[in-house]
């Protein structure tokens, strides 16, 4: 019998129908009362015409309406697409065009913004929101009163593990969004895959620190509700002040943590957790960027009851490897691996001619696995970039997933990341990786966090410039800093300047945005 994602909470339910399955300041949404709303909301969605396949859109904050509309979405037959809300209406408008969503669930915080994107959409057609029914801006609106009075019955639609389930966008090289589509099976194949390694159960608390539209969230969302498990939902504006987190931490007492290493940098640095009991931790996973082990370490001192693990994959694969970080390691400056490919997928390390790499040298990894993306909506030509068909003349046609990061196995199986293969650049001849650089800015005592960037002068000189965020208040002297990374570093891969900012430009997800990062760093060089 096909597994879909949706049969999660219904089977959840059947066991633990008044237990909490999600938490949200202080509210709590049993699993019973999720399987109803999201029911009710499917019957809504297939009056307005949702059919199967279609994409409906996710435009909100965080909140108890979140997994409603996810999981009302999936019960519909429908695909859900996650809007970024704090996105400029421009991209939001261009994700919903190039998906052709009709139909689009927002809450009161949005409704508004959600009005005006249907007068502008030419696609969008109904918007499920907080307030009355009718036609708003030309778009018609059915109120979410409206959808508490449909059946909350299962409308039992026919979708297979091979169909949709949803489509997350990113931001490509070019700056145009693109959209990575997942199936049932891919996400499902997440959820067990994950719930398996990090043995979560029905008595775990997971904090959702990551928005819907970024892939880290899926393990709160999906794998959660897979095992019965409880999610709080973490506000915004707690995310932007650590010591709150700290006291949620404890108040909630919360056994899983998932974060970039940046949330776990600040609770460290300004969220007091000292003064906090965070003794119901029991596991605290990390990924996106790399760690620089002088935070973790003291993590690992502040929480020694917890586990901790570095899981790796690109959004395209979900995940595809974890590195259990072992304590006998504490103080070793070196950067952390990233583990061995786990259970149900495939590695492959290759050379710049898609060879096998020899054994113990750097290539680019590519992964197969049953979590893997259908392809990108839309675009054939970075299907056929993406993905790596090993050998294609005979009978073994598997498809691999090129996720462009440069990697080597250790003698142990261990993969150690490498960089980015496309941060891999040239300087006078010289090949230098972007991601070292950075590893050993942030490797400095005075440095919280720092990222290197390559910028061309009119000449098309490529030069190397870097910026550090200093780990207290009194700041760091860039010179400094540029000389003691000319310590560990080749003379050739030294940044030409360093900059010293507070804060850096972020993406939705919360990574560093480097091309907005490299054109505010320009003016270091530009005359």
């Amino acid at each position: 019998m096909s597994f879909l994602l949706h049969h999660a909470i219904d089977e959840s339910a059947e066991r633990l129908a008044d237990q909490e399955a999600f938490r949200f300041q202080g509210r709590g949404l049993t699993y019973g009362q999720l399987v109803e709303r999201s029911n009710q909301l499917a019957h809504t969605l297939l009056d307005q015409g949702v059919g199967a396949g279609d994409r409906v859109g996710i435009y909100m904050l965080k909140g108890l309406e979140l997994p409603v509309a996810l999981y009302g979405i999936l019960k519909a037959g429908g695909a859900y697409v996650p809007v970024d809300p704090s996105a400029p209406p421009s991209r939001i408008q261009a994700i919903l065009e190039d998906c052709g969503i009709r139909h689009l669930v927002t809450d009161e915080s949005r409704a508004a913004r959600a009005m005006d994107l249907g007068a502008s959409t030419a696609s969008l057609e109904c918007i499920i929101a907080p307030g009355p029914d009718g036609v708003g801006k030309g778009t018609r609106v059915v109120s979410w009163s409206e959808v508490e009075t449909a059946k909350d019955s299962d409308p039992r639609i026919r979708v297979t593990e091979d169909d949709l389930a949803y489509i997350m966008y990113t931001s490509g090289s070019t700056g145009v969004p693109k959209g990575l589509m997942h199936t049932h099976r891919s996400g499902s194949s997440y959820a067990h895959m994950s719930a398996r390694t990090y043995s979560v159960t029905c008595d775990d608390r997971l904090g959702n620190h990551s928005p819907l539209h970024f892939d880290m969230s899926t393990f709160e969302y999906l794998t959660g509700p897979l095992c019965g498990a409880t999610t709080v939902i973490i506000p915004e504006e707690a995310t932007l002040f650590p010591i709150n987190l700290s006291e949620l931490i404890e108040r909630e007492r919360l056994t899983f943590w998932y974060s970039v290493p940046l949330a776990l940098i600040q609770l460290l640095t300004r969220g007091q957790i000292e003064r906090y009991d965070a003794s119901s931790l029991r596991w605290v996973l990390f990924g996106g960027e790399p760690f620089p082990p002088k935070y973790l370490w003291r993590l690992m001192e502040l929480w020694p009851q917890a586990r901790f693990s570095n899981s790796y994959g690109p959004a395209e694969v979900n995940q595809c490897t974890f590195y259990h970080v072992p304590r006998e390691d504490m103080g070793s400056q070196e950067p952390f691996p990233i583990g061995p490919v786990w259970d149900g997928a495939e590695g492959l390390i290759v050379d710049a001619s898609d060879q096998p790499a020899a054994p113990g040298t750097e290539g680019e990894l590519l992964i197969r696995a049953p979590t893997m993306m259908r392809g990108y909506w839309a675009r054939p030509d970075l299907d056929r970039e993406a993905f790596f068909i090993k050998q294609p003349w005979a009978d073994d046609r598997r498809k691999f997933y090129r996720t462009g990061d440069l990697v080597r196995e250790r003698a142990d199986g261990n993969l150690l990341f490498l960089g980015r293969k496309d941060r891999q650049i040239k300087v006078r001849g010289y090949r230098v990786e972007l991601d070292e650089i950075e590893n050993v800015l942030s490797g400095l005592e005075e440095v919280a966090e720092a990222a290197a960037v390559v910028v061309r002068t009119g000449e098309g000189e490529t030069t190397i410039l870097a910026a550090v965020s200093p780990i207290s208040s009194s700041g760091c002297d860039p010179n400094e800093v540029r000389r003691r990374s000319a310590e560990r570093l080749p003379p050739y891969a030294v940044p030409q300047k360093i900059e010293v900012i507070d804060r850096f430009p972020r993406t939705g997800s919360g990574k560093i945005d480097r091309p907005a990062l490299a054109e505010q760093l320009k003016s270091l060089v530009s005359g």
